[in-house]
């Protein structure tokens, strides 16, 4: 496993919570401190804490300290990879429909030309 699949599994498993896609618009809106940010759900403060911890690790958002509180602020490069990565993944699936496209408009009777890649 390499290091930027490493990232991804990290990208998209910080994503595959809704609460936290929650907290990344927030954030990404503005900053929020962590306690405003728990003030919005029905859960403990420590529960979004790990929620706020999962992302920053994934490097979706950022925390700073500004006295007591802490401050987390969106990542729009980080947002960026992860579009690129659906961009990557999205275009292996359209050649792939382009090569079925160019099976069907071929003529039955001419011979079929090797195919390469995946």
């Amino acid at each position: 496993m390499t290091d930027s699949e490493d990232r991804a599994d990290a990208l998209f498993h910080a994503l595959s919570d809704r609460t936290r896609r929650d907290i990344l618009r927030r954030v990404l809106a503005g900053e929020h401190s962590v306690s405003t940010l728990a003030a919005s759900y029905g859960m403990s403060f420590a529960a979004v804490q790990k929620h706020v911890a999962v992302l920053e690790r994934a490097g979706l958002l950022t925390k700073r300290r500004v006295g007591r509180e802490a401050l987390a602020t969106g990542d729009v490069t980080a947002v960026r990879s992860v579009a690129s990565l659906l961009d990557e993944l999205e275009a292996v699936w359209r050649g792939r429909i382009d090569r079925i496209d160019l099976l069907l408009a071929q003529d039955p009777d001419q011979p079929t030309p090797p195919t390469t890649g995946s």
